[in-house]
């Protein structure tokens, strides 16, 4: 693919099963790939269905190029789809195919009669004998020559737009077209006896957001510093990004100083700024958008899990907390254990984890054999940060009477959402990390924990929990030793 082009092809995913699926998150990696087609996520393809998307690839470098799209649904097989994506830049033919790249004239804005002067821009060299670009008007106010050809080895070409005097201001489109590509400009017209003080001037362009992260639309508005006459004024737009599209122009309706239009924003795999530019009458307006790429990361809310001590053949569990933190979905892989009596269980993998969303694993230690048992959770994702995660475990198999720690609590009498239950934290004395114990909502206002080792102090807090699942501030912090 020529350099500064854009290859699509299209993606169709069919639903082979007998019921319904959602699909909630697509994402592509690699800097030339880009998809479209994804903004009305989520959706349900119903079975049977098909569900299209379009993969773009524009590379901006010559050489091979790899990426993947990902696409996660709620299927019960293949739920985190993964499709390889490659491509080839190549420097030589984009030189040897110009296209019409732009359309411009040195003045946005005419009053009474002139002239203007236009130029056109192609995307590489005319090859011998020249490129013919044809030129249209769509009012004839303005007159252009029918065509213009850019000389042989050059990237530009001149011509000159007649303005004809007009009674009121109004709008004229000129229109460059070759090879099937239409470029256009937006000339604005006033009246020969219009003032300062009643023709407007460009004066202002901004966005509701000045930084987005992954695919959206941003709302701009353009300003002028005074209201346009009859007929309307028109202002040219323009992004030096292609990440970001807006119209070719705006136009702010008689009587109004303002006039809104939407940027879409394609997702980036990498951090970028673009600038959008509003132009009329010789006057430029710019605004600078942050793009920023999604970033899937998973949090996980211990490092380690300590048993203590644990009878023979009675099992001991605990919960660990698996929650999505980044601005992506985080695609867990895999959850593997090593350690005699460790077990896990609670979730199936692979699991995708939207923004915010949270998984509970269950880790059990049930020692058969007395003495000290020590293992190793590890948890494979995608997540940009600790994609491989190691979380020990250790645990001591007794026999005889264990300690164990009773814990009870009065009920929230000041909330103003229903408590649905309580969550139970322990930590090692002093330490700032917290571990979940109960593995779910606890209903009452009493806890056992049996998985304390004698010879350390423990702090506990409690949570209270609405039925959203939200949980309030901390208890205040109980330290219990145990003998």
């Amino acid at each position: 693919m020529a350099l500064g082009t854009t290859a699509s092809e299209t993606v169709s995913l069919e639903n082979q099963g007998s019921a319904a699926v959602t699909v909630s998150q697509v994402s592509v990696s690699g800097q030339p790939f880009s998809v479209s087609g994804e903004g009305d996520l989520p959706i349900t393809v119903a079975a049977g269905g098909t569900y299209s998307l379009t993969v773009n690839f524009s590379p901006n470098a010559a050489g091979t190029a790899a990426g993947q799209l990902m696409i996660g649904s709620n299927a019960t097989a293949d739920g985190t789809l993964t499709i390889g994506l490659s491509g080839v830049g190549t420097a030589g033919s984009a030189a040897n195919s110009p296209e019409l790249s732009s359309l411009s004239c040195a003045n946005g804005s005419v009053t009474g009669a002139g002239t203007d002067s236009c130029i056109i821009t192609l995307s590489a060299a005319a090859a011998s004998g020249g490129f013919a670009v044809n030129l249209t008007s769509n009012n004839s106010a303005v007159t252009v020559p029918a065509s213009v050809t850019v000389a042989a080895g050059s990237t530009t070409a001149n011509f000159t737009a007649t303005v004809s005097a007009v009674s009121s201001a109004q709008t004229v489109t000129l229109t460059a077209s070759a090879g099937g590509v239409a470029e256009t400009f937006v000339l604005q017209l006033n009246a020969a006896g219009q003032t300062g003080a009643t023709v407007p001037v460009l004066s202002g362009l901004s966005c509701t957001s000045g930084s987005m992260t992954g695919a959206g639309t941003d709302r701009c508005t353009v300003t002028l510093s005074a209201a346009a006459a009859s007929g309307g004024f028109a202002v040219n737009l323009a992004s030096n990004n292609s990440a970001v599209a807006v119209p070719a122009s705006v136009t702010v309706p008689a009587g109004s100083t303002t006039a809104s239009f939407t940027a879409t924003v394609s997702a980036v795999s990498s951090a970028q700024t673009v600038t959008l530019t509003a132009s009329a009458g010789g006057v430029a307006e710019t605004f600078a958008l942050q793009l920023n790429a999604e970033v899937p990361t998973l949090s996980i809310n211990a490092t380690s899990v300590a048993f203590g001590n644990v009878n023979l053949n009675s099992p001991a569990t605990q919960s660990l907390l698996l929650r999505s933190t980044g601005t992506a979905a985080v695609t867990v892989s895999a959850a593997t254990v090593i350690g005699s009596g460790f077990t896990i269980s609670g979730a199936s993998f692979p699991i995708s984890l939207n923004p915010n969303q949270t998984a509970t694993l269950s880790v059990q230690f049930d020692p058969t054999v007395a003495g000290t048992a020590a293992g190793t959770l590890t948890i494979v994702s995608t997540s940009l940060t600790n994609p491989t995660a190691i979380i020990g475990l250790s645990g001591t198999g007794v026999v005889g009477v264990l300690y164990q720690v009773n814990l009870s609590w009065d009920a929230p009498t000041s909330s103003s959402d229903p408590v649905a239950g309580y969550n139970v934290y322990r930590s090692p004395s002093g330490a700032s990390t917290y571990q979940q114990l109960n593995a779910a909502v606890v209903a009452q206002t009493t806890y056992v924990d049996t998985g304390v080792q004698n010879g350390q102090t423990y702090d506990y807090i409690v949570e209270s929990v609405d039925a959203s699942g939200i949980e309030s501030a901390p208890s205040n912090t109980a330290t219990i030793p145990i003998p």
